[in-house]
């Protein structure tokens, strides 16, 4: 008979979430135009969410790939030595191997940068004990979560939304290129989202991937929040009654039209617009384990054709729950002009320096500016430090398909054309894509046309250009030998 199916995955899950709403106070400044560093008051709550999947296949939960745990923090990073004690902390209180769990950020820009370094800065003796807390609350969180694991069904659907935008911008007044909105690029609007159900089709979650850097607020704003996520899930909440949670995509060059503002109300405003784009996408699906079938002409006023949802068969359902789970690494080169950090440091001081006489004479416009020097190479020292030794960068790659749909989790930020790519390439897979997974060590993966014209991303990015095409092949040559199997 004909029909139609919508793409599915079986499996065993939970969700739990906690709040991780760092204290008023704390060292807050993410902006290098910024002028405060405490956190003045909280515009949203932040959260921690658990997704646990485990295979239906295998229960015994005896190798890694019979259970994915992924973790999404409302923060927009942390650097290396803050993850890997993240991680092992979260693996303590947990009794989970820290490489069945993955950590994604949603990236807001407005919950502040949590590194260490900045302990000395005002608001900065409360990082270290804010990060042990979190690591605490996110482990129970955990534990939680794997209580409650059940048999569920997750259904994904396509929605669109045009929030996001390019934001490598050319000005040609000044001749160079800005992070900015640029009206004459273009962006991937895909907003890609899941329904996860339990018995008797009780909602457990609705899962929203859409790449869109939250950067609607940005240096005039000193309070906590989750940019738009926050409203997103909300919004979503507000209507179904089931968490809601928010996956990162390939964002690296592409943010909101309107960005770069003090008022949260904007940031809300961009949350609503993706959260009825979701919903509209979410309200659309079909029915768990269901397939839209032919079910004849029927004679009218004219002969018609019935259709109707009817369940799937049973070799048909066996399938939506195969597991598979990979794990590889792809060797990057650095760029040939890799800052030296003896460079760094002496540029820093320089920087210092520039900020001490400007502050001396009263300037505000060139102490603020030198004042946003100074922070983008402390930034600049503090990757490059942490950076695996050696000629060469070693890529995590982690993704896992289960039935109908596959899941990609991969450090660093990446350029749009990262999923596009790909999902051209899968066809009608759906592809969970996931930026920013344990951390952001490469900082940007943008393409290799980019590289030499000025661009923020490209003169961040610490792997040579070609890169992100290599890794694109990569993960697609993956792909293609799942396929074949």
């Amino acid at each position: 008979m004909v029909h139609v199916d919508t793409p599915q995955s079986v499996c065993r899950f939970a969700i739990a979430e906690t709040d991780i709403t760092p204290p008023v106070g704390i060292y807050h400044r993410m902006w290098g135009a910024a002028t405060h560093d405490r956190a003045t008051g909280v515009h949203r709550r932040l959260f921690a969410k658990a997704l646990i999947f485990q295979s239906l296949q295998d229960q015994s939960m005896q190798d890694p790939g019979d259970e994915q745990i992924v973790l999404s923090l409302d923060h927009c990073l942390l650097w290396s030595r803050e993850m890997d004690e993240f991680r092992r902390r979260v693996a303590e209180v947990s009794g989970v191997p820290a490489e069945r769990c993955v950590t994604l950020f949603t990236h807001t820009h407005g919950a502040g940068l949590m590194g260490l370094e900045r302990a000395d800065l005002p608001g900065g003796e409360l990082i270290a004990g804010y990060l042990r807390e979190m690591a605490v609350k996110v482990g129970n969180m955990i534990l939680q979560a794997r209580g409650r694991v059940e048999e569920a069904t997750v259904v994904y659907g396509l929605g669109r939304c045009d929030l996001a935008r390019h934001r490598d911008f050319w000005d040609s007044d000044r001749g160079q290129f800005v992070c900015g909105f640029n009206p004459h690029g273009t962006t991937d609007d895909t907003v890609l989202v899941a329904r996860v159900t339990g018995r008797g089709g009780r909602l457990l979650a609705s899962i929203v991937n859409y790449a869109c850097h939250p950067t609607t607020l940005a240096w005039g704003n000193t309070l906590i929040s989750p940019d738009f996520c926050g409203a997103l899930c909300e919004t979503v909440r507000q209507v179904t009654a089931a968490p809601c949670v928010f996956i990162q995509g390939a964002s690296g060059d592409s943010g909101p039209m309107v960005g770069f503002v003090a008022d949260p109300a904007v940031a809300d405003q961009h949350g609503r617009q993706l959260g009825y784009a979701a919903l509209s996408a979410l309200t659309a699906l079909p029915p768990a384990r269901m397939r839209f079938e032919y079910q004849g002409p029927v004679v009218s006023g004219a002969t018609l054709g019935a259709w109707a949802y009817v369940p799937l068969p049973d070799e048909e359902q066996a399938r939506l729950s195969a597991w598979r789970w990979h794990r590889s690494t792809l060797e990057l080169n650095y760029r040939s002009d890799l800052p030296r950090i003896e460079h760094v440091e002496r540029d820093l001081a320089h920087w210092q320096s520039e900020e001490k006489l400007a502050i001396l004479a009263a300037d505000d416009v060139a102490s603020r500016d030198a004042r946003a020097m100074v922070e983008r190479q402390t930034r600049l020292l503090t990757r490059l430090a942490t950076l695996p030794p050696g000629n060469e960068f070693p890529f995590q790659i982690l993704w896992w398909s289960i039935g109908g749909a596959i899941w990609l989790c991969v450090e660093g930020e990446h350029y749009n054309v990262l999923q596009t790519e790909l999902r051209q390439r899968l066809g009608n897979v759906p592809l969970m894509v996931a930026t920013l997974a344990n951390g952001s060590r490469p900082f940007y993966l943008p393409t290799a046309e980019t590289y030499g014209k000025g661009i923020y991303a490209e003169t961040v990015a610490v792997v040579a250009p070609g890169s992100l095409e290599r890794l694109i092949e990569e993960i697609a040559s993956q792909f293609n030998r799942l396929a074949t199997q």
